[in-house]
């Protein structure tokens, strides 16, 4: 256990390190001086991980070593790219400070997750309300005086001075809710079977709740214009019942459905059919829809195999870089070498999640670990492929990396309960609960 947790301190270390030095760069760059503030900064940076990391310490000492130290590398790379482009940005004068509240409170949330759920076999029992609290989290946006429209989009909620998206937490309930639920039918799903022609296919009455689950999600964001969280839902649901069955059938099913759903969809929303037409050809229209992939095609060759440097490139043409478009800042202003470190950091992460998922004994904890590596590689996948312009744009945010509360609070539970299936798969049979251990030191 001291091995995993001093390992895990020492990357810790490495990854502040390098988070501090590219803010100063990034100051050298803009300012040709260094930040005041980076000592203040490094010890906050420090702060914040530590306390996470004692969180594990106490918690959860046997799980993973790396993924926290990733997940802080890619979380301080983005709070410097966001602290350097708010100085361009007219109005974003505050989205630092907001960033940076949000981080300790995904802290917070993470650190409450290890308490609140000493083992992960808790979530199984509240499959059901798992379900229904995803989809009623879901509905939230669509209610009248709380919903709020941004962008075409109406996947924001209000109370008060707090803004946020119930679709980001939805997303977790979902899976909690499938993988309860696959792993329970497993065996059923891969025996009783129906056959037409070439395809097998489980029994309709086995998948019924999932089923109904992932229609009923499907059409509120659809009725929301989510484009993004649909995809990630369709997808999830079709690797998470390949996985649970070992069938490809599932595979070549959903791309089926895919291309057919991609194209009534294009033929009914015209914001759909916009988002391919953009696609296809960004450079039809400029100056109007194709604005932004057309400047982040820019910023990216500008970036070249070096980039500009932190500081010195011009990120700040692309609307909404800070969001949707925070990846071409990377690539313009760290190059090639640098976007590529950051898509390795995420193939290390969705390795971690998937390697726990291989270790786990338990069917549940195995399904859930495997949809929460899925969950991060297929966002990073959607926003950095329409970045590139390997896919169309769906306007979801980059894991820990992209400006935003509910992404950033979301993705740090959805860390702490693979840390937790990681604890729980490490653990002995004859080892004591979580609870009843001492304190590591």
């Amino acid at each position: 256990m001291r091995s995993r947790r001093n390992t895990e301190l020492a990357l810790l270390a490495v990854s502040s390190a390098i988070t501090c030095g590219a803010y100063a760069l990034a100051s050298l760059g803009r300012n040709a001086s260094m930040p005041a503030n980076l000592l203040p900064f490094f010890a906050i940076i420090l702060g914040l991980l530590l306390g996470a990391h004692l969180a594990l310490r106490r918690f959860a000492p046997q799980a993973d070593p790396t993924i926290l130290p990733v997940v802080a590398l890619l979380n301080g790379l983005g709070y410097v790219f966001i602290t350097r482009l708010a100085s361009d940005i007219p109005d974003a004068e505050l989205l630092p400070g907001q960033q940076a509240t949000w981080t300790a409170v995904g802290v917070a949330a993470f650190t409450a997750t290890l308490i609140l759920v000493p083992r992960i076999k808790v979530l199984d029992k509240y499959r059901y309300l798992a379900g229904i609290a995803g989809i009623v989290l879901l509905l939230f946006p669509l209610l009248p005086v709380i919903g709020r429209e941004v962008n075409a989009a109406r996947i924001w909620v209000r109370f008060g001075p707090i803004n946020f998206q119930p679709g980001e937490f939805a997303k977790l309930a979902l899976a909690v809710f499938m993988a309860s639920i696959l792993a329970e039918r497993r065996e059923v799903l891969q025996h009783v079977r129906m056959t037409f022609g070439p395809l097998s296919l489980p029994q309709p009455k086995f998948l019924a709740p999932v089923a109904l689950a992932w229609g009923v999600s499907l059409l509120v964001m659809v009725a929301e214009k989510d484009l993004g969280s649909s995809l990630l839902i369709f997808m999830l649901v079709v690797i998470m019942l390949w996985l649970a069955t070992d069938q490809v059938t599932y595979l070549l099913l959903g791309f089926g459905l895919f291309l057919a759903g991609g194209w009534v969809a294009s033929r009914t929303f015209g914001h759909v059919q916009d988002r391919i037409d953009v696609w296809l050809d960004p450079f039809s229209d400029p100056d109007g829809v194709g604005f932004q992939p057309v400047e982040a095609t820019f910023a990216l060759a500008q970036g070249g195999l070096t980039g500009t440097g932190p500081g010195r490139g011009e990120p700040y043409r692309i609307p909404e870089v800070e969001t949707d478009f925070i990846f071409a800042a990377i690539g313009e202003e760290l190059g090639l070498v640098g976007s590529t470190g950051v898509l390795i950091a995420f193939v290390a992460l969705v390795s971690a999640g998937l390697r726990i998922a291989t270790r786990t004994r338990d069917d549940f904890g195995k399904l859930l670990a495997a949809s929460l590596a899925t969950l991060i590689g297929l966002q990073a996948f959607i926003i950095i492929g329409g970045i590139i312009r390997i896919m169309p744009l769906t306007g979801i945010t980059l894991p820990f990396v992209s400006y935003g509360g509910s992404s950033l609070v979301s993705n740090y539970v959805l860390v702490a309960l693979l840390l937790r299936i990681s604890h729980d798969g490490a653990m002995r049979p004859d080892m004591a609960p979580v609870d009843e251990m001492e304190p590591v030191a």
